[in-house]
């Protein structure tokens, strides 16, 4: 089983992904939290850890590289080189939705608006989770970090560029997944979240309260 986290800078990503971790394991189930390209042997990896991350909302190069020679690639080669180990819950920090998210909030660049178009080229999860929460509240857990960067900075001075980050996600790339949980996280703590993801993801019922939940594109669970 495989469960993406998404969404920006000081939204909770990691939080929420330590907790599922957690979460997993205390209902008997191996999991491990991941963080990159799935395939575990990606032959595009060194090149692209060349390019600084940091830079890619700016950069329609970047985006395209990450796109293209990294998350494409890797839909193809992760069917034959899963991430390990391979009877174990993964549990993504980030994906390729961040990417084009990205990509189409301060674009929007060519390979994104294509990625956008075509979604189900990209590896699917079996739950994607798009997490948001107010500015403040944002601005306030970036500020405790120790060193800020360009992204961080960006997603809490410029208000419409997150706005359009996560409207890219939810009605962007959300489509490509049978079932997206989205939340705010101002008003779950990552526990209370990880139960509901965790209740959804095994299949029972009945599903998570405080999400928008979505089992397929366009229809409400």
């Amino acid at each position: 089983m495989r469960i993406s986290v998404n969404g920006l800078d000081g939204s909770g990503k990691t939080t929420l992904v330590e907790a599922l971790v957690e979460e997993f394991t205390s209902r008997g189930h191996r999991a491990v939290g991941h963080r990159g390209l799935l395939t575990e042997h990606h032959p595009a990896r060194r090149l692209l850890k060349k390019l600084p991350l940091v830079r890619q909302p700016d950069s329609g190069f970047i985006t395209t590289a990450y796109l293209l020679a990294g998350y494409a690639l890797d839909a193809l080669l992760v069917k034959h080189d899963p991430p390990q180990p391979a009877d174990a819950v993964i549990v993504q920090d980030g994906y390729v939705d961040r990417t084009v998210a990205f990509g189409m909030a301060d674009g929007p660049y060519l390979a994104a608006t294509l990625a956008l178009r075509w979604p189900h080229v990209f590896t699917k999860f079996d739950v994607a989770v798009y997490l948001h929460a107010p500015l403040d509240v944002r601005r306030e857990r970036l500020m405790a970090r120790q060193k800020l960067d360009a992204v961080d900075l960006r997603g809490i001075e410029d208000p419409d560029f997150a706005d359009r980050f996560t409207a890219m996600l939810v009605h962007g790339m959300g489509r490509r997944h049978r079932r997206l949980l989205v939340f705010d996280t101002s008003c779950h703590t990552p526990q209370e979240m990880a139960a509901q993801i965790a209740q959804a993801a095994l299949g029972a019922a009945p599903p998570p309260q405080g999400a928008l939940v979505r089992s397929e594109w366009g229809r409400a669970a």
